[in-house]
């Protein structure tokens, strides 16, 4: 949801009393509360018919549809209004997931999302993506360690899916080698595992997975010297702060144009993967295992490489 916030500005700021509102799902509403460009935000819960009676009311002029799915295209078709999308490239991601044929271009999804807006003479500011934290979601470092006010390293240690994840003794590997206190993201779903790295681990680490709303840890993030993170959500809310971050990527690749998208295309990021391993990628989302059995796309990634990154 974080790529499609320079769309949200760009459409807001060029297109003359344009009223924006933005559709999602209840449990990400929070990655766009703040966001000042939205107007009104709907969400996709359990009935689409009364999402859809809601959605009549608004009489909108135009449908952007940058998710692009069978859902979408329901509401979209049944609200009767243009609509306007993005191609996907889910055929040229199957030949490359499939056949290991590489025919995606080298472009960000962001710059797709903009290629589809020609018409509407909506243009790329090139300021990047946003993301815009409540005052009550700051946190203050103080409530943290002592030794954590002189500066922190954020590892964002949760994903989607387990093939975007390194195993934890990877983890606890890199956390042990790196000379700054570490504070451990995630969600609620990562808290065993940060327990089990900090039980593991011979250095100053902070387990916030679990403790933090989004816009809370979008908070400490913000304030990290620098983030190692998967491919994962919070990766792209670094980037909206400017952060000099440090991507492992498992069994995704960077080429599917979800990479770290910077203001003007200039930032500090620095991608890790095991190049040239044949089955790799071996899906455009992530598996609960790997499909192999032997996970090389994250036990080759070595630790050395993470450390010199950062540092």
């Amino acid at each position: 949801m974080v790529l499609t916030t320079p769309v949200i500005r760009c459409v807001k700021n060029q297109i003359a009393n344009s009223e924006v509102h933005f559709l999602c799902k209840k449990r990400l509403s929070e990655v766009l509360q703040a966001n000042p460009y939205i107007d009104k935000q709907h969400y996709l819960e359990d009935s689409i018919k009364k999402l859809l009676n809601t959605l009549k009311e608004e009489k909108f002029d135009l449908i952007i549809d940058l998710h692009n799915n069978i859902r979408t295209r329901v509401l979209s078709s049944r609200l009767g209004v243009k609509r306007i999308t993005f191609h996907k490239l889910n055929y040229e991601k199957w030949l490359l997931v499939n056949f290991n044929i590489y025919k995606l271009p080298h472009i960000s999804i962001v710059d797709r999302y903009f290629n589809a807006l020609h018409d509407l003479n909506v243009t790329n500011d090139e300021n990047g993506l946003d993301f815009f934290i409540d005052p009550k979601d700051n946190v203050n470092i103080n409530t943290l360690p002592n030794e954590f006010g002189s500066g922190y390293i954020g590892f964002v240690i949760g994903a989607a899916h387990y093939t975007k994840k390194m195993p934890a003794s990877k983890i606890i590997s890199v956390v042990n080698k790196l000379k700054k206190p570490v504070v451990l993201l995630g969600g609620k779903e990562d808290v065993k595992n940060a327990e089990k790295i900090i039980s593991e681990s011979t250095g100053s680490i902070y387990n916030g997975c679990g403790k933090y709303t989004i816009g809370q840890s979008a908070s400490l993030v913000k304030q990290a010297e620098s983030i190692i993170t998967h491919d994962t959500g919070l990766m792209h809310i670094a980037a909206a702060f400017n952060k000099k971050i440090v991507s492992v990527w498992g069994n995704t690749i960077p080429e599917f144009g979800m990479y770290p998208y910077f203001k003007n295309g200039d930032g500090d990021s620095i991608m890790l993967q095991v190049n040239d391993l044949s089955c790799r990628p071996c899906s455009k989302i992530g598996y609960p295992r790997c499909p192999k059995g032997h996970f090389k796309c994250m036990h080759q990634i070595k630790e050395d490489d993470i450390i010199d990154a950062v540092t």
